[in-house]
């Protein structure tokens, strides 16, 4: 490698992103990059000439495990649609204009879906005009929804996450009883994917029953049906708990959390922001039943959690990252690394790369036979996927009781 590499950072952030950044510039550095820059907030960032040095910032081995060890995003992150080439020539230009000025080898982003969509029309811009810089996505989001690959980065620690949630949320229930008993609605991210809803199963175990119900976004939900299975389990038991995904829509494909209020805000990809579903319904519960309910938001730890992160996760999170450098390195552009499960006892997992017009803005959705039959819970194929993904622990590197993080560019938070 004899020139530069740049890497940025894009859409939602999770407990290992920063992993796959340290991957980055480690192995950059080891194949002999002279400079690699970072994009502050992305594609975004960078379009305004805003970029740091990576190793006025990683200076020591010490700053590399923090740095691992950090949750959110480093660099800033973004939510920023390129349009099509044939809208906008002049958007390129300018960026392509800023890679050639800072000597460009190799550009990484860091994302989910809708950032290999920038990963796509880049590749494809450079090979319009015959760039030599090569592009290359780094599989990240908890919402394990990525096309082509056994699973994504992020996404075992927030499965790690919320399976311990829910086992301290279903023990926590049981401590005061009421008259009526009580509901608990547990809202989980994943928007259209039910992913990281299904991982409440990882709470059941010899000491602990797990949630009474989980219902996904794959399948329509019916609320006067939910009504009713709540009833019913409130007469043979105190405590009912119940997973729901942010997610799940009604038969009409009208989202369970419009029914309460409306969703104004929308990001420049077409997503809402989906909020409110476990109000919502431990609203209409209360009213229907007369009971007692409560609605607990995971929101945003499901992917800043990174005391509770997942060793595997984060080792991988840093393979894919060297993967990403080493693919650009060896002539790859217009890929993303991909992890590929080579058995699940003893669990072994590789690395390779696809194409990411295969990957971008596409959904990779849990199958249907791995949710049972009343679409009420996940089977015992969905546990045996995710639990080898959630094993072992990240020590954090303690200081005066709290852990401690590489601390963030000075640039992130001026104005």
């Amino acid at each position: 490698m004899k020139g530069n590499v740049i890497v940025g950072q894009s859409g939602g952030p999770t407990a290992a992103i920063n992993s796959s950044l340290a991957g980055v510039y480690r192995t950059a550095k080891d194949r002999g990059a002279k400079k690699v820059y970072g994009m502050l907030h992305g594609i975004q960032g960078l379009m305004q000439e805003k970029y740091i040095d990576l190793s006025d910032h990683i200076k020591t081995e010490l700053d590399a495990e923090l740095l691992k060890r950090t949750p959110a995003a480093f660099l800033g992150s973004c939510r920023y649609k390129l349009p099509e080439i044939h809208e906008d020539r002049e958007v390129y230009d300018k960026i392509f204009e800023i890679l050639n000025k800072l000597e460009i080898e190799a550009f990484i982003y860091i994302g989910g879906n809708d950032s290999m969509d920038t990963i796509k029309k880049l590749s494809d811009y450079a090979i319009i005009t015959g760039h030599p810089t090569r592009f290359i996505g780094c599989p990240k989001t908890i919402d394990n929804d990525l096309a082509l690959t056994d699973h994504t980065p992020g996404y075992g620690s927030a499965a790690k996450y919320i399976g311990t949630s829910m086992k301290e949320i279903i023990r926590d229930s049981f401590c005061l009883e009421y008259s009526k008993g009580l509901v608990t609605i547990v809202e989980v991210m994943g928007r259209n994917a039910g992913w990281l809803t299904g991982a409440s199963a990882l709470a059941e175990g010899e000491d602990c029953e797990g949630p009474d119900m989980i219902y996904m976004p794959e399948l329509s939900f019916d609320v006067v049906n939910f009504r009713d299975r709540v009833a019913s389990l409130l007469e043979k038991k105190t405590s009912v708990v119940v997973a729901v995904s942010e997610g799940i829509c009604t038969a009409d494909g009208k989202y369970v959390c419009e029914l309460g209020n409306c969703v104004d805000f929308v990001d420049a990809f077409g997503h809402k922001q989906l909020s409110g579903t476990a109000a919502y319904l431990a609203n209409y519960i209360a009213g229907e039943l007369g009971c007692k309910t409560r609605a607990i938001e995971l929101s945003t730890l499901q992917r800043a959690a990174s005391h509770c992160s997942s060793r595997v996760d984060i080792l991988e999170a840093y393979q894919v990252g060297g993967a990403a450098v080493k693919a650009a390195d060896e002539g790859d552009s217009g890929k993303m690394v991909v992890l590929q499960r080579l058995s699940d006892d003893p669990y072994q997992c590789g690395t390779e790369v696809k194409d990411v017009h295969k990957i971008a803005n596409d959904e990779k959705l849990v199958p249907r036979e791995w949710v049972n039959e009343d679409g009420t819970y996940v089977t015992g194929e969905f546990v045996s996927y995710v639990r080898p993904l959630i094993q072992g622990d990240v020590s954090p590197v303690m200081v005066d009781g709290i852990p401690r993080h590489l601390y963030t560019p000075r640039e992130l938070s001026e104005r």
